[in-house]
């Protein structure tokens, strides 16, 4: 039962949570917490585009049905989901829970962790670095449109649609671009130091997350949201991403993907980005809501880690069963 063990990152959240809660920043330190937060996601980005590698995209980007599908899956049948959820409104829960429910449907895949489950469970690495990263990365332009173009905005600075995406490409792409191509000066020193650079990346969003977090304690978040709106979060969590599995699962036989691209597509298809929606909500939605919107992106987190980890455990004792019956019959034969 180990897939039901709490993340690491999720403990840190929690713990980032409360202390937000009773010692929220105040005063001159919420500025001190806003440049360094700032300062954290440019670092977070850099990061992620010195890691990037074009050899393993180019090796897996051949598959275009399978990548088109991911995409498809990510950017149209979740927000697809995230809109019939607010639709039937089954729960008298605050606005901005739905709001949460919506924003994080509309995000891009995850990277790590889809490559690391599709990896776990013996399916094609490479065409998931490459569907991860073009995920990912197209995210920075897609995501800020789709919550233009399905959600009601209000941002504490008047602005529209390309100012917002203007500000993401600011401090998201162009750091990450620069991290790409400074590559070929720190790639090999980025590959020595993947622990450091993972821990640079938690702490990106521990920060912000922090800061997200002390502004809405001083607005009252916990006035509004409760354990019974915490439990439907979790509920809300596990239906839009059972459903999101069997779409992908269904749409992978339907296509006639190998057993090994199909497994792609649960992981690239079916997970979103915590690295990227936090700093993203961040920039999208005024600072006093930030911190209750992203609260269904938490919980989603830690349910699509679990719900993975078991199905790439399955995966894995699939793969062992299959070549044990392939070895038999080879000694049979």
């Amino acid at each position: 039962m180990g897939f039901l063990r709490l993340d690491p990152m999720m403990v840190k959240l929690i713990i980032t949570v409360l202390l937000a809660s009773f010692f929220p920043a105040k005063g001159g330190f919420v500025d001190f917490f806003e440049y360094l937060t700032t300062a954290a996601i440019a670092l977070l980005f850099f990061m992620h585009g010195a890691k990037l590698s074009r050899e393993k995209i180019i090796a897996g980007s051949s598959h275009w049905r399978l990548h088109l599908w991911i995409m498809c899956s990510t950017f149209v049948i979740f927000p697809l989901l995230g809109l019939l959820l607010v639709w039937w409104h089954p729960v008298n829960v605050g606005p901005e829970i739905y709001t949460g429910f919506l924003y994080l449907c509309i995000l891009p895949a995850t990277v790590q962790s889809s490559i690391a489950f599709t990896s776990m469970a013996g399916g094609n690495v490479a065409a998931a670095v490459c569907a991860a990263s073009a995920s990912s990365l197209l995210g920075v332009f897609i995501s800020p449109l789709l919550v233009n173009l399905v959600m009601n905005v209000h941002s504490e600075a008047p602005g529209n649609g390309l100012e917002q995406i203007g500000k993401i490409m600011l401090q998201l792409l162009v750091p990450f671009v620069i991290g790409h191509l400074s590559r070929r000066w720190i790639g090999g020193w980025v590959e020595k130091h993947r622990g450091l650079i993972g821990k640079t990346d938690q702490t990106s969003i521990l920060l912000v997350v922090y800061s997200a977090f002390s502004e809405a304690v001083v607005n009252g978040i916990w006035h509004r949201v409760g354990v019974d709106t915490l439990l439907w979060i979790l509920a809300g969590s596990v239906l839009i991403l059972c459903i999101a599995l069997l779409i992908n699962v269904g749409a992978s036989r339907l296509f006639g993907f190998s057993r090994a691209d199909e497994i792609v597509v649960l992981f690239c298809g079916s997970k979103k980005s915590l690295a990227n929606g936090v700093p993203m909500a961040n920039i999208l939605f005024p600072a006093s809501a930030v911190g209750i919107i992203v609260l269904p992106l938490m919980i989603f987190h830690q349910v699509q880690l679990m719900v993975c980890s078991f199905i790439a455990q399955r995966y894995k004792a699939g793969n062992a069963k299959i070549l044990a019956e392939q070895q038999v019959t080879v000694q049979k034969s």
